[in-house]
């Protein structure tokens, strides 16, 4: 937060929002602009970390859907000797490859930013059909948890919403078509 609110005061939000490197432009707006390698190397360093761990996460979501039959199979096999779901992974790196390829590494990350608020917003609105006795934390932390989460995926930039929305319609057809053709067998 304090980062943020000095970017803004050393060279406002219209710079920050043209810049390429928002941190490394601030930098340079002061005395220690001799530092902006520096701190573009280190935010480099920080959403490649970013990115790697959206993937890990990402993939186990895949991996237990598939397990749950919600996927196909394949993504649900475990690496014999690291113990990893190796498909999942792959595919969850190739999908993130061609993101990055088709966009750039911000695209990749405001597309999975998107997703995961709203997978997090779902969970802060499950709370609200648990039993009183069976959940941890008052109604209200998930009603904020569901409102903070749904505001901030909605502040994204509009193509990582419609390309987020498209995925998420996109995937409740499917479960929708699998449930109905299950139904009417």
């Amino acid at each position: 937060m304090c980062v943020a609110v000095s970017a803004l005061l050393a060279v406002g939000a219209p710079a920050l929002a043209e810049a390429k490197a928002p941190l490394a432009r601030a930098v340079e707006a002061g005395r220690f602009a001799w530092l902006s390698p520096l701190v573009q190397l280190g935010a480099s360093v920080a959403t490649l970390g970013v990115l790697l761990s959206l993937m890990l996460g990402i993939s186990r979501s895949v991996f237990f859907m598939s397990a749950n039959g919600e996927l196909p199979k394949w993504f649900s096999a475990v690496h014999p000797r690291y113990k990893v779901p190796h498909h999942a992974e792959i595919a969850v790196a190739v999908l993130i490859a061609i993101i990055v390829f088709l966009g750039d590494v911000r695209s990749a990350i405001g597309f999975s930013s998107f997703t995961i608020l709203i997978y997090y917003a779902i969970t802060n609105a499950s709370a609200f059909t648990l039993a009183p006795e069976k959940r941890l934390w008052p109604l209200w932390i998930a009603l904020t948890g569901l409102f903070s989460c749904s505001l901030l995926a909605l502040s994204l930039l509009a193509e990582f919403l419609i390309l987020g929305m498209l995925v998420m319609l996109s995937g409740a057809a499917v479960f929708a078509v699998k449930n109905w053709m299950r139904l009417h067998r």
